[in-house]
């Protein structure tokens, strides 16, 4: 399970638990596979709930390579994240939010 106060969030990937966590060397390579617009504006989307599922899986494939997995975004197109779209979707959130507040926010 990850740690919420280290920013970690734990994802399964066909049921093979992994941590994941938005360290700065994993927010810039997020913010390079951005099609358009920069972190402030991803944040925007997920506040306003104009999530695209490329920012999920941007986000997702950040998060997990911050936490030392080697994959890519390709490779998460052929396993099961735990609790599916959904799920994935609150890992996002979960990863955004761990990020960028406060341990006592969290």
């Amino acid at each position: 399970m990850g740690n919420p106060f280290a920013g970690e969030v734990s994802v399964s990937l066909d049921g093979v638990p992994h941590l994941a966590k938005l360290t700065l060397g994993a927010l810039a390579e997020l913010e390079a596979a951005l099609e358009s617009g920069s972190l402030v504006d991803l944040i925007s989307r997920f506040e306003a709930q104009q999530v695209s599922t490329r920012d999920v899986l941007a986000l997702v494939v950040a998060g997990l390579r911050g936490g030392g997995w080697q994959g890519t975004a390709g490779d998460l197109l052929r396993v099961e994240i735990g609790g599916g779209p959904m799920g994935a979707a609150l890992i996002a959130a979960q990863l955004l939010t761990r990020a960028f507040s406060t341990p006592a926010a969290r």
